[in-house]
């Protein structure tokens, strides 16, 4: 079983994946943002591209087919929403928001080496796992698909208005983290008795996470909120008693427009997690960031925060909250609107995967085994779930990262 494995190639893994689009490093913001609201996709690759033009004079072979440019096309990074929110909310920032949309989009990218790594298809399985335990957040892979001269001209007249997709003649995908955990999950079977144990006897539940206050200003936590970002992971809202309230995660913040920027900067952390929630901001909350924004004198923050299309959460939020919902869910006539949360605000519970990108914690209890959690995470496409007591008390955080560790080990035992 475990020569199986290792005989895994990455590309194994990349089928049916659809193409990356991308963003050069001297795109602006402003245009990135453009890109995002136009795109399925919360997010998108940014590539650095330096080529010069074949002086071969005896060269003879097809410009169209074979590519008339030499040089490096590497992805460096990615932008979603999230990072244009954080970027906007910026002191140096708030006071001019369409000025600093006029920067380039590299300034977006976290200066963290070996976030994203370039990979050859035929790169073995644990390799990949390897790379992402030393830190790589997504693999760059290229699709084993080649374009003729007018497929090409076509895709890219297509994407043009948003995103190309094809760099030297080439398409490529992200491998993440849930990929490899779907594929384990898969082959669940082959681990026994592995997926049975408790995340608590495994050792997987780790203390190292963000947490900030109920009640503190959600502008206070920017810097957290940032961090949660390149991370990839959420941060923990909490309430004195240390009991879990919810989550402001990277995966919430993504289905959100720009005007959340104005939402951080006024409302304390517990009515930004009122504001993102899926079925859009309460209107006493639009109401208070106006006044507040009024208040300190941010005239063009607050002009960018009218101007907006809609004081909600995109249809993205929706679309993909839907399409990750079991067949029996889906039948449910319920709109996501319709379903408030009681009171102030609830305590943590698991919500059903429509409930994804509501600001409530995917939860699970120390003595949960590890296929559940895995099983739990992919049905909310996130990459951790946070571990509670009864009384709910936080305990941690269980991630993708470390369950591949958990695998990693358990392939070198067997082989």
């Amino acid at each position: 079983m475990a020569v199986s494995l290792l005989a895994r190639e990455i590309s194994d893994l990349c089928l049916g994946k659809p193409a990356l689009r991308s963003l050069s490093l001297t795109t602006t913001i402003a245009e990135a943002l453009f890109a995002l609201k136009n795109s399925d996709d919360n997010f998108l690759s940014v590539w650095s591209c330096e080529h010069t033009a074949k002086t071969n004079k005896d060269y003879r072979g097809n410009c169209e087919e074979d590519g008339c440019d030499v040089g490096e096309c590497k992805c460096v990074g990615k932008v979603s929403m999230v990072d244009v929110i954080c970027y906007l909310c910026k002191d140096e920032n708030l006071l001019s928001p369409s000025d600093a949309l006029k920067a380039p989009v590299s300034v977006l990218l976290p200066e963290i080496p070996g976030m994203v790594v370039h990979v050859e298809p035929t790169s073995s399985l644990l390799d990949a796992i390897d790379l992402i335990l030393q830190g790589a957040k997504n693999l760059v892979v290229p699709i084993k698909t080649r374009y003729s001269s007018s497929s090409r001209r076509k895709q890219q007249q297509k994407l043009s208005i948003t995103s190309p997709t094809i760099h030297n003649g080439r398409e490529f995908c992200w491998l993440t983290q849930e990929d490899i955990i779907r594929f384990f999950l898969g082959s669940i079977g082959l681990f026994a008795p592995l997926p049975a144990l408790s995340i608590d006897t495994l050792g997987i539940i780790s203390t190292d996470y963000l947490t900030i206050d109920y009640h503190s200003p959600a502008i206070s936590e920017l810097e957290a909120i940032s961090g949660s970002l390149a991370d990839e992971n959420p941060v923990a809202v909490i309430d004195s008693d240390g009991i879990l309230i919810g989550e402001l995660s990277p995966f919430t913040l993504a289905c959100c427009d720009e005007s959340v920027a104005a939402a951080i900067t006024t409302l304390s952390s517990g009515d930004l997690m009122a504001y993102i929630d899926c079925g859009g901001p309460p209107e006493d909350l639009v109401n208070l960031v106006m006044a507040r924004l009024k208040g300190r004198g941010l005239e063009a923050m607050l002009q960018e925060f009218t101007n907006s299309s809609c004081y909600s959460t995109t249809s993205s939020c929706h679309s993909q909250s839907s399409s990750s919902s079991s067949d029996e869910e889906s039948g449910s006539s319920t709109p996501v609107s319709a379903l408030q949360r009681p009171g102030k605000y609830s305590r943590s519970m698991s919500y059903s995967a429509r409930m994804v990108r509501r600001a409530e914690a995917i939860v699970c209890h120390p003595k949960s085994s590890l296929v559940a959690v895995m099983i739990q995470a992919i049905a909310h496409r996130l990459n951790y779930v946070w571990v509670i007591e009864d009384d709910c008390s936080l305990v941690g955080i269980v991630r993708f990262c470390d369950v591949l560790r958990v695998f990693r080990e358990s392939i070198e035992d067997m082989a």
